[in-house]
């Protein structure tokens, strides 16, 4: 059996620069994701609110 093996960080040392290039990635990033969730959630709520707006106000 193999020997379980443990792995421990006790520090990350990032050039300033290349983190603000990191994070401006990353946030340019979460626009794309966040507009694919935006649009999924629309859907959602047209469909739903579609299907739940027949059974009401009926006259």
């Amino acid at each position: 059996m193999e020997e379980e093996k443990k792995v421990i960080i006790s520090g990350i040392d990032i050039p300033f620069m290349d983190l603000v290039v990191l994070l401006i990635k990353l946030a340019l990033a979460a626009i794309p994701a966040l507009i694919v969730i935006f649009a999924f959630f629309s859907l959602m709520s047209a469909v739903f609110g579609g299907m739940f707006n027949l059974f009401m106000f009926r006259m």
